[in-house]
């Protein structure tokens, strides 16, 4: 993993969205030790493919993933990505490295979400990109265009970093992918690195700020990059997503058959 030093070392200097990287630095620390408990003292996570991160550049990486809670899939993204970058492969359990996270690391994040209260708006300075749901606002289903602002901000995240989204837009397993992120794909052309995690929705309520039980078996599992034809239709670049990240209809008719199988 590759960083570039100098845009996050200086006190004063900012990401690209004005946010000073100090801060940035506290608020990981801080709230990186009650996450940290929850995701090695209170459950046991297992992180496979790490080095599928090993020598990618500083920038322009996508990382998809599908989405079980609000917030603790994001908050142990940063762990993990924090801990490979001071060389811990397929672990989290060394907190040395909430002492110099990743900073250059951003999330795409639902606008609506990050305005809910005030540990949200908290939690949106250390990376958020607040986009607003084209097919969804205020418990009710819309239908509206995307907005230029929201895709130009994840374009200026992948210049200077990596983002990671969550192409469903919501915590329903096998919900159907959105396009936008096949359009960000088609646009910006990054490196696309897949993640299907499991366990959080057990662990964690649907905030994922509270747990539900305790010693749950957390799975991040980190996929090669996806090797894309970024002039194929949208369609078939989110298919693609939706396949790596193992959420796709042909997933989800697998594991209703493995499952009347196993009865």
């Amino acid at each position: 993993m590759k960083e570039k030093l100098s845009d996050s070392n200086s006190l004063f200097k900012r990401d690209v969205f004005g946010n000073f990287y100090f801060i940035k630095r506290i608020l990981i620390f801080v709230l990186g030790i009650p996450t940290y408990y929850k995701f090695n003292i209170r459950n046991k996570t297992e992180i496979t493919g790490s080095q599928n991160f090993k020598d990618l550049d500083y920038r322009n990486v996508l990382i998809v993933s599908n989405h079980q809670t609000y917030f603790a899939d994001v908050a142990s993204f940063i762990l993990m990505l924090s801990s490979v970058k001071w060389g811990f492969n397929d672990s989290m359990r060394n907190p040395v490295y909430l002492l110099n996270p990743k900073l250059n690391l951003y999330y795409v994040a639902a606008e609506e979400t990050m305005k809910s209260g005030f540990l949200p708006r908290i939690f949106m300075y250390a990376g958020a990109i607040p986009v607003k749901r084209t097919w969804r606002a205020e418990g009710q289903d819309v239908a509206r265009p995307v907005d230029a602002k929201d895709t130009s901000n994840i374009g200026k995240a992948l210049s200077t970093g990596w983002v990671i989204t969550f192409p469903q837009g919501t915590t329903k397993a096998f919900a159907e992918g959105r396009k936008g992120t096949a359009h960000i794909i088609k646009e910006y052309k990054p490196i696309v690195i897949p993640i299907n995690i499991n366990g959080f929705r057990r662990a964690f309520d649907k905030k994922g700020l509270k747990n539900k039980v305790n010693n749950v078996d957390i799975s991040i599992k980190i996929k090669a990059p996806l090797n894309i034809d970024y002039d194929a239709p949208a369609e078939v670049i989110l298919k693609q997503v939706m396949d790596s990240i193992e959420q796709s209809d042909d997933f989800n008719l697998m594991k209703k058959l493995k499952a009347e199988g196993g009865k």
